[in-house]
């Protein structure tokens, strides 16, 4: 977040490629994370205090978010629509701790932007990459405290991004193999790697929730089966598959 005295502004910007916070949209309104990458953030913290006062200081609030390297684009000034609340994120030395999540809506529709699909799956797999590059310790961490709620982008129609933590979390955990039929993964990807999809028991379009309690890996086969069938039988036994590891 960046201040400015001479425009009565704030400036905030969402780095989808390397911030450590865990902003995100859902429907028309955004999930800002606070400032403070270590140890647990405060509301009197220097620009948290600003965005937390937005509505009654008078400070104009602008939108920037980074799908690409070093290209910045404008998403509009933004207010905040309800209340801040807390909930837990890694810091950047991957210690667990409280922040600050700031939900801010466009006052602007007219300067709506829409990102392509392109771009965003770009992203996607630029954060792909990242959760591979972590350690089995490290993925274990970040899928469990990872967010409940999907992001929702708008386009032109909506799209829903997983969690690539939980993503590749549920992949590691299966091992190889599909959790409802029980075969090996049918082939390796160019990297040596297992081939297997993931799954949530509940659809993130049906209100399923992004974590690994609700994530299973399977075979491109029981995948297209769960999706055009559905079975009740099949989902409770990816429910206790996928639950059952906690325990």
């Amino acid at each position: 977040m960046r201040r400015s005295l001479k425009t009565n502004s704030l400036v905030i910007v969402s780095n989808h490629l390397k911030s450590t916070y865990d902003d995100r949209w859902s429907g028309e309104v955004f999930h800002y994370t606070g400032m403070g990458q270590k140890g647990n953030q405060s509301l009197d913290f220097m620009q948290n205090k600003t965005l937390n006062e937005s509505r009654t200081n008078g400070v104009n609030v602008y939108l920037f978010e980074v799908f690409r390297e070093k290209e910045y684009t404008y998403r509009g000034r933004v207010e905040l629509v309800d209340s801040p609340y807390t909930e837990e994120q890694l810091d950047s030395d991957k210690s667990l701790r409280t922040v600050w999540i700031f939900p801010v809506k466009l006052k602007d529709e007219a300067l709506r932007f829409y990102p392509s699909t392109e771009i965003l799956d770009e992203v996607k797999v630029h954060q792909d990459k990242q959760a591979r590059r972590l350690s089995s310790d490290e993925l274990r961490e970040r899928a469990l405290h990872s967010r409940k709620s999907s992001t929702m982008m708008q386009n032109t129609v909506n799209v829903f991004y997983r969690d690539p933590y939980v993503s590749e979390y549920a992949k590691r955990r299966a091992n190889g193999h599909c959790q409802l039929c029980g075969d090996v993964a049918p082939f390796h990807n160019k990297k040596g790697e297992p081939f297997l999809e993931t799954h949530h028991v509940k659809w993130l379009s049906r209100g399923g929730e992004d974590t690994v309690e609700n994530t299973v890996a399977l075979c491109p086969n029981c995948h297209r089966k769960m999706h055009a069938l559905d079975l009740q039988t099949d989902v409770q036994k990816l429910l206790q598959v996928a639950g059952g590891w906690l325990v």
